[in-house]
């Protein structure tokens, strides 16, 4: 009884249509008992939408967790402990994190899993390669969209660029980087992995000036976290002698 009448309102108001079902089973013995359970429960059911789909749109390669992970040959910073790491502590701050170490130690693995975590405790997150980035940043300039990509890009609440500094950028491509990285600065935060020390970003930003300023903006509110252990995927290859 009342059920189409309770969809057509519940559209109108723009809430949940299963608002409607979910009015028949829930037991309470006041109107505002009865109230605040439909509303909790149309809260976590957008709550549990708006997860799944940050997930969807953030751009992981592949979802990634902590389950299992030990920190055992990463180098944390002594404002850093595995359980801020999980929680994503730094992003409420809007701090930074440098991923540094050779291929194959967990970068991108740790990277996947704080956005995943990120993610599901509802902040919007973004995943790119760097140099995928870049090549999408000049084309969409190239159509007349870039300010329209950029402000989704500052919607997020956390930026991760993986693979930074592996592919040299064009003087364009860097300048466009460079514009990201300073709308980051002080309002969100960004998550580089790379196997680059700061003084070879020279070599890939090629000025000298352009390069000082992105390091500063990173390391100001940022934690360099280091990965010195063998690489995962040559412990794990199929390929031995």
């Amino acid at each position: 009884m009342f059920e189409n009448e309770i969809t057509d309102c519940c559209k109108a108001l723009k809430l949940g249509a299963a608002m409607a079902q979910t009015s028949k089973s829930i037991e309470a013995e006041t109107h505002q008992e009865f109230l605040y359970k439909i509303l909790l429960e149309e809260i976590k059911r957008r709550n549990e939408a708006k997860r799944v789909r940050y997930l969807n749109t953030a751009g992981f390669y592949s979802i990634k967790t902590f389950e299992g992970h030990r920190f055992d040959e990463v180098k944390l910073p002594a404002a850093l402990s595995p359980d801020s790491i999980k929680t994503g502590e730094f992003i409420d701050r809007k701090e930074n994190l440098v991923l540094y170490g050779n291929v194959g130690t967990g970068k991108t693995h740790m990277a996947t899993a704080i956005g995943v975590n990120a993610c599901n405790a509802g902040k919007e997150v973004k995943f790119f390669r760097t140099a995928a980035l870049v090549n999408y940043l000049s084309e969409q300039k190239s159509k007349g969209n870039l300010t329209k990509v950029l402000k989704a890009i500052n919607k997020a609440d956390l930026l991760i660029l993986d693979e930074w500094g592996y592919v040299p950028l064009e003087r364009d491509g860097a300048r466009l980087l460079f514009q990201v990285i300073s709308d980051c600065y002080e309002k969100r935060s960004v998550i580089l992995t790379t196997n680059q020390e700061f003084s070879k970003w020279i070599t890939v930003f090629y000025d000298e000036q352009m390069t000082a300023s992105i390091i500063d903006r990173i390391v100001h509110y940022g934690h360099l976290v280091i990965f010195d252990g063998p690489s995962n995927r040559l412990k794990g290859a199929l390929m031995k002698n």
